[in-house]
């Protein structure tokens, strides 16, 4: 597809987002002026973490130790030789790990549970922003850690007959090298291609992006699908994380979750983006927590598995 085309297909499915979404308004800023709830929405983040899901089917220590893993690696941008290992060791903990290449020489890591297709995908990049000390340990790492452990999950949970096959696919080439020009073109590289190459056999996506954050609190991403998210919260009641995805809605941002909008699939955004670390050094382990791992890691294991 042509870059105009696609350009033409965004502006479509976001009207308005290019000006709601201001990277630094909604990420480096960290106050959206699209959320009524402003500085409650922050006060509420400092007690965030105090209490623990009320169940336990995700492993929130195997999910940590792989996070630290990848955090060890250091600097990981697309095609380096850590972020290779990472993708090579990422490969062997998927279900029928495997590699598609994507252009430019970055790669996404696909695992499959099967089922019945149009297949869910869940998802987050594994690399990082390509900047010197920066280990992204929750930009980048704590998404990717999280999903693997889902999948070593839902690889040995018994899941009824007609269960819909589960993807779980890391995007590489999310971070765009080149800040001066459009992100979507140049961002959300790995994002892109897979959509441009499986949307046909996609029911549904969640990604899942900057969620380690040691004071975690995700409303809704504006463009992420309601209906979609309305699982997702009805998920976390039931494991009791509701506090953690609270009602309230703030501003669109691009992100990984974008190109399948733009595709017609329906997709939401799972993303703590108010993150005081985002694109610093200082996003390290000092800034996540095993508790907002297994936050995220509960409540996503508990939609997926009662997805009919």
């Amino acid at each position: 597809m042509s870059r105009r085309r696609i350009r033409g297909l965004l502006a479509l499915a976001f009207v308005g987002v290019a000006v709601a979404f201001v990277v630094a308004t909604a990420l480096e800023g960290r106050q959206s002026d699209a959320s009524p709830a402003g500085d409650s929405l922050s006060s509420a983040a400092a007690k965030s973490t105090s209490a623990l899901p009320a169940t336990d089917a995700f492993d929130d220590a195997r999910a940590w130790k792989g996070l630290k893993r990848q955090v060890a690696l250091g600097e990981r941008p697309t095609g380096s030789p850590s972020a290779r290992r990472l993708s090579r060791w990422a490969r062997q903990q998927l279900p029928r790990g495997r590699f598609e290449s994507v252009d430019g020489g970055a790669r996404n890591v696909v695992g499959t549970i099967p089922g019945t297709r149009p297949a869910i995908v869940v998802a987050a990049h594994y690399d990082t922003k390509a900047m010197k000390g920066f280990v992204g340990a929750n930009d980048g790492a704590s998404g990717t850690a999280v999903v693997l452990e889902l999948a070593r999950i839902m690889r040995s949970m018994r899941r009824p007959k007609h269960a819909p096959e589960l993807r779980f696919v890391l995007f590489d080439g999310e971070e765009s090298p080149d800040d001066a020009r459009d992100f979507y073109s140049t961002g959300l590289r790995g994002s892109r291609a897979y959509a441009r190459r499986h949307r046909d056999e996609i029911r549904a996506v969640v990604v899942l992006d900057m969620i380690g954050d040691r004071n975690l609190l995700i409303p809704r991403e504006s463009s992420s699908d309601p209906r979609l998210w309305g699982k997702l919260r009805r998920a976390a009641r039931e494991v009791g994380t509701a506090k953690h995805f609270p009602s309230q809605t703030r501003g669109a941002i691009l992100d990984d979750h974008t190109p399948f909008q733009v595709a017609g699939l329906p997709a939401i955004d799972v993303i703590d983006f108010t993150f005081s670390c985002w694109h610093k050094t200082c996003d390290d382990l000092s800034a996540v927590s095993p508790k907002s791992l297994d936050i995220v890691g509960e409540t996503v294991t508990e939609m997926l598995k009662t997805w009919r």
